[in-house]
Order: C-alpha cells, then sequence, then structure tokens
C-alpha cells in the first residue's frame, strides 16, 4: 500500500521518545489505522561522502556511522532512510551496531547530550535511481521525494543527517514546529 493523501509532519521524529512510548513512524502509521515498521539494512562506518560531510561540518576524508533503513506501509516499502553521524558520536554506542535502538536513535542522541535545537530541511524531487527502483518497486517514470534533515545541537553543531527517499505519488509534506523545551 501506498500513502495516498498522506501528510507527513517532521516534529515527532526530532523528539525524544519517552520509555514505551512507539516510535514516531509505528505511531503515525497506527494513527491512520495502518501498521509502520522499519526494517535496518545496513550499519557501517565509511568514508563520509562529500554532501554529508558539509552537512556535519567535518573533514570531507572524515568517517561517519549510517544507518540505512526501510520504512515499510502495512509491509510494503515506501521510504529508505540512511542517517548518517559523525563516527566519533556514534562510534562505541547502539548508534554503531547492526540492531534496533531501544528508544530510538534520537532518544539515544539525547541521552549522549545531542538535543535537536535546530533543524534544517531541504525538500527536492527527482526521477528515480535503479536501486531506488528495485528497492521501492517503482516504475522507471516514477519520482522520488528527497527529504534531507540536518539536526543541531544547542550550540550549532551538526549531529545528524537523515537522507530520506520517498515514493512522491500521494505524499504531502506539511511542516509545523513549536517550542518545546520538555526535550
Amino acid at each position: 500500500m501506498r500513502p495516498s493523501g498522506w501528510a507527513n509532519t517532521s516534529a515527532p521524529y526530532i523528539r525524544p521518545r519517552r520509555e514505551g512510548e512507539p516510535d514516531a513512524w509505528t505511531e503515525e502509521a497506527a494513527q491512520r489505522g495502518h501498521v509502520g515498521t522499519n526494517e535496518l539494512r545496513e550499519v557501517s562506518e565509511i568514508p563520509a561522502p562529500a554532501d554529508i560531510a558539509r552537512d556535519l561540518n567535518i573533514e570531507s576524508d572524515g568517517r561517519v556511522v549510517v544507518r540505512r533503513r526501510m520504512v515499510l506501509l502495512d509491509g510494503a516499502p515506501i521510504e529508505l532512510a540512511d542517517s548518517y553521524y559523525p563516527a566519533f558520536i556514534a562510534r562505541g554506542t547502539p548508534l554503531a551496531h547492526s540492531s534496533k535502538i531501544r528508544g530510538g536513535a534520537v532518544r539515544l542522541l539525547a541521552e549522549l547530550g545531542y538535543n535537536a535545537h535546530k533543524v534544517q530541511e531541504t525538500v527536492s524531487a527527482r526521477p528515480n535511481t535503479a536501486i531506488e527502483r528495485n528497492l521501492l518497486h517503482l516504475d522507471a517514470n516514477d519520482w522520488v521525494l528527497m527529504l534531507r534533515r540536518v539536526t543541531f545541537d544547542n550550540v550549532g553543531t551538526p549531529f545528524e543527517c537523515t537522507v530520506m527517499t520517498m515514493i512522491a505519488s500521494g505524499r504531502e509534506l506539511r511542516y509545523e514546529h513549536e517550542e518545546d523545551r520538555t526535550w
């Protein structure tokens, strides 16, 4: 199933979840009568690609930990989400392990002292690639939406860059942010 007329908002995805609270995607899908899940495709430490190094303000030959996930709605793939963390933050933490993170990455980062103070998001659209076509079951003429989110702490240090590749059909992005000091 593909989302139809589905409006996504970013705010729940940058707030640390409370103990026992479902992850933001599981909760959002359930509120709409669906099942939202993630499959972890890969976790590895790699040299930072140039665009990620720029976004995370690290040396172009610096290292990052990437967590690649497939986002599913009712068992069908609808999005690819790749989250990058500077290796000096992620190394030796559950971010660098090939398993789900109890409470989620945002909660773990908050426990490590990295809370979202500022978020920059860039949205673009483009034709899909052969890999995306295969993973997301797209036709050759389908387009994808790209959402790039860079999260900064209270002193302006970027600590996470997530690149989401979404099926464009039926998708709408809505931006709504409120100051919330309870994070």
